[in-house]
Parts: structure tokens; sequence; C-alpha cells
């Protein structure tokens, strides 16, 4: 699944916003890949645990899909913040006036806020020493989004 699939899969991840309803359909697909490339059946009646199990033995400590497109995408957001070209102008753009009325869509944004936990302003200044920002990549891209009892 590594050689192929996974690299298809990530392309362009860095510019998706990712939803509740998302990290389950990467979750679902990553299954979805291990029960294939083992040959297992729903049918069969193995938990996903299991499952997961099988595939850390047979190749080794490896990260699952959702981790990845975290670590990506906050790696992609660094490196923009840092650049001078068109790219920071357009991530940082705000548009004139407010958000819509009622229940509020998830934004861009609002992913790298959850997973650093720090304001859009003060996420900016952090980006300028990369090697804390490497650290704070690392430790946000590993934080459960959900509880695990959810995903298995």
């Amino acid at each position: 699944m590594r050689s192929l699939v996974t690299f298809i899969f990530l392309y362009a991840c860095e510019l998706w916003t990712l939803t509740a309803e998302l990290q389950r359909r990467i979750q679902a697909m990553e299954m979805r890949c291990y029960r294939k490339t083992q040959h297992i059946s729903y049918k069969d009646h193995v938990t996903n645990k299991e499952v997961r199990a099988k595939t850390q033995q047979a190749i080794g400590p490896h990260e699952d899909l959702l981790t990845i497109v975290k670590r990506r995408k906050l790696q992609w957001y660094g490196h923009v913040s840092r650049s001078s070209g068109l790219a920071k102008p357009i991530l940082q753009g705000t548009v004139k006036g407010g958000r819509r009325q009622g229940g509020q869509r998830k934004r861009w944004e609002d992913n790298i806020r959850e997973w650093t936990g720090l304001e859009f302003g003060k996420s900016q200044r952090a980006v300028e020493n990369r090697g804390k920002w490497r650290k704070l990549v690392v430790k946000s891209s590993m934080l459960p989004q959900r509880p695990s009892r959810f995903r298995d």
C-alpha cells in the first residue's frame, strides 16, 4: 500500500479542509486497503484492531494516513508562511465582511488552529522559528482527533 496507493491518495492533501466526515472516510479507505492487501473480507468478522495488528506485523511500524495528511498540511503551512511568493498573501488574505449566519463550515485555517492550539497570528509568528515549528508539527499531527473507541 505504501508504494503506490499512498502517494496517489496524498496528492494535494495539503489543501484539503479536514472535516469529521472526511477524516472518517480517510480512515475507512485505509482499512479497506489493509483488508484487500491481506485478503480479509468483512464477512470474516475480523476487527479493525486485529487487521491493524496484522498489518503492523507484516510491514512494521508506520503512520496512518490521517497523521500523514495532518503533518503534510502543517509543513506546507509553515513553508508558505515563511516564503515570499504569491501563495502567502492568498493564504493569509481575508474577504471583507463576516461569515454566514448559522452553523459555520470548517475552514482550512480552522484545522491549523485546532491542531496547534494557536491563533492565526500566533501561528504566523511561530512559523518563523523552523526548529520549534518542526517540533510543533510532529506533536500536533500525532494528537488523536477523536477518542480511539470511535476509530475501531
